[in-house]
């Protein structure tokens, strides 16, 4: 298959949040119209600690239910991806991080949406574990032993897909110690 000759792109529709724009593509002997929805660049860190990993809780409307997740979120247009990582994490947990390092940088989708999602681990932190905004984003903060974390993927408690990426990711890097446990 050949690359296609790309249209430009029209926007459907535009809130704070994302862009839904139109798009054809012509690929000689046919034609393919494409609706993106793009939500720009997020960020997430895999923040780890004496006792394990640190998950925040936060209700899903997708799956109407709260979900475990490491910290992250969106990125504000211009802003460094690192210092947006630093930002989301203290934000949700009160935490700032000292130092991070790269992990895993990929495309959740590759057809109709684009959010490329930038993820950091780190292990060096200061201040002190809190919800933000009185519960209005996270529920719950916990620290929870890597082992418990893969273990938590396979049973269903996890099913944020940045997370589970992230968090193997961390696993199959051989970055986390995965002999540690917590209390």
């Amino acid at each position: 298959m050949k690359k296609p000759v790309l249209g430009p792109k029209e926007v459907v529709y535009r809130n704070r949040y994302q862009t839904i724009y139109r798009r054809g593509a012509d690929f000689g002997d046919f034609q393919k119209e494409y609706f993106v929805v793009d939500t720009g660049h997020r960020v997430a860190v895999v923040l780890d600690g004496a006792q394990g990993i640190l998950l925040t809780r936060q209700y899903r409307h997708l799956i109407d239910r709260l979900s475990w997740e490491i910290p992250g979120g969106r990125a504000d247009e211009g802003e460094a991806l690192n210092d947006a990582a630093r930002r989301e994490c203290r934000e949700e947990t009160g935490l700032q991080c000292q130092a991070l390092t790269p992990l895993i940088l990929f495309q959740p989708g590759l057809d109709t949406y684009c959010n490329p999602t930038q993820v950091y681990y780190g292990r060096v932190f200061s201040g002190e574990l809190r919800t933000t905004h009185s519960e209005r984003e996270v529920s719950e903060l916990h620290w929870v032993p890597l082992r418990r974390c893969i273990e938590m993927i396979r049973t269903g408690e996890i099913v944020d897909s940045l997370s589970i990426i992230a968090l193997l990711s961390y696993d199959a890097f051989a970055i986390g110690d995965s002999g540690r446990s917590g209390p």
